[in-house]
């Protein structure tokens, strides 16, 4: 009699899945985007967060019906190839696979900015490399000894990251000038969609949670739950940020570190240091929650085929998908070192619409097939669903030429990776 293969491990609950959804949307952004949001919608600019919130609410409907369906892990992947088939379930993935490793990149290079004020050495040149092996890599090490360690870091990072900016709002609030938050007229049409079609993106990195199921102890209750709990509780904290940023900073416009120099006017030069270090610990944060979800996405692909057979290996001793784990890691820690921020950026925008939208598509089709039946149903029928594909449709129309272009080659690099791989597994067939 043979030993069973190991499996992975359902040791993640509620509050897990909620701290990996919150970890993938309060990232590096929030530390900079009340200046640009001021910017552009001026004195408008917390309804522009609440307009985008609502807008984003939409999505994540569909992601906590589409989660509710599944305990396998893939998420966004799984939920495409149950409703539409092969090609589209490795394409909707692929896209994913991207967003979360541009993403990483990218936040990992904020990471090194945000140190560079602590330490100049480590912002550029070799100090630079070995910040982001080390942060990298020991996140990689923490992975591959288990979905526990790995999670209660999430978890750790998750309330450290929360904590100086509630520190921020609860004394913020208290010293704002009213005449600076204050709306005397409607906001300007143009101004306000530009905002908000900036805050979006700000608000995505919820559907990390959706991946890891297979390790959660109850995801399809749970995974609703976490999705819709972080959708509302971030739009409370960006909307309050923002007030508190543009009622105590005069010349919050033009603040490179709106954050920072916002905590210092109220709290002192302690102020901006906390709200620096704060920015360290969220960007590691959000790093420490895509590489526990993103070595999950190779483990599927490998396991359905579509990626070679050892990614889909699970130690024996820790549980973990530790070869995808290693492989992802090495591919962030290149990505990071090698390829600019505004490639990055450019990448995970237009990615990140073409795989929600697959998702939310996908929601009236898996609603058809009447497969496993949902333990979250969205109100309305198709409504909502369809809401969301217009709302992705009316966003990629509004991509820049670098965008669109970062997202046709990332599609063509699918659609010929996807070729390879069958014409490879035809080969192995011919052979036997």
């Amino acid at each position: 009699m043979t030993d069973a293969p190991p499996r992975l491990l359902r040791v993640v609950g509620l509050a897990g899945l909620t701290a990996i959804a919150l970890n993938g949307v309060v990232g590096a952004g929030i530390f900079v985007l009340p200046a640009t949001v001021y910017r552009l919608a001026g004195a408008a600019s917390p309804l522009a967060y609440l307009v985008a919130a609502v807008l984003m609410a939409l999505v994540v409907a569909c992601f906590a019906e589409a989660g509710s369906r599944s305990d396998e892990t893939g998420g966004p992947y799984l939920y495409a190839r149950d409703a539409f088939g092969e090609l589209a379930g490795f394409l909707i993935g692929w896209m994913f696979f991207l967003t979360r490793l541009a993403a990483t990149g990218a936040i990992a290079n904020a990471f090194v900015a945000y140190l560079g004020y602590l330490a100049p050495v480590l912002a550029a040149g070799a100090g630079r490399v070995a910040a982001i092996t080390v942060a990298v890599g020991g996140l990689a090490v923490v992975n591959v000894y288990g979905v526990r360690g790995a999670s209660r870091t999430v978890n750790v990072l998750t309330i450290a990251k929360l904590v100086p900016l509630a520190i921020l709002i609860a004394v913020g609030l208290g010293a704002i000038d009213p005449a600076r938050v204050a709306l005397h007229a409607p906001p300007a049409l143009g101004s306000l969609r530009q905002a908000a079609l900036l805050l979006m993106f700000a608000y995505g990195g919820f559907e990390n949670a959706s991946v890891p199921t297979e390790e959660a102890k109850d995801p399809r209750r749970h995974l609703p739950i976490a999705l819709l709990t972080t959708i509302g509780a971030v739009a409370v904290i960006y909307v309050l940020i923002q007030v508190v940023a543009q009622g105590v900073l005069p010349g919050l416009a033009d603040s490179p570190t709106p954050l920072a120099s916002a905590a210092r006017r109220v709290l002192g030069a302690p102020g901006a240091w906390l709200l620096t270090g704060g920015a360290i610990v969220s960007t590691l944060g959000s790093i420490s929650a895509v590489i526990l979800v993103g070595p999950r996405l190779l483990y599927a692909f490998a396991r359905h085929g579509q990626l070679p057979a050892a990614l889909a290996a699970i130690h024996p001793k820790h549980r973990s998908p530790h070869r995808a784990v290693i492989v992802f890691a090495a591919l962030v820690w290149a990505v990071a070192v090698f390829v600019d921020f505004a490639r990055l950026a450019a990448l995970s925008a237009v990615c990140r619409l073409l795989f929600s939208a697959g998702v939310c598509l996908a929601v009236p089709v898996l609603r058809r097939r009447r497969a496993t039946p949902p333990a979250f149903v969205l109100p309305g029928g198709p409504v909502i669903p369809l809401l969301a594909v217009a709302l992705s449709a009316w966003l990629l129309s509004d991509l820049s030429v670098a965008q669109a272009s970062a997202g046709g080659i990332g599609l063509a690099a699918g659609l010929v990776f996807y070729a390879g791989q069958r014409w490879l597994g035809r080969a192995r067939d011919q052979r036997r």
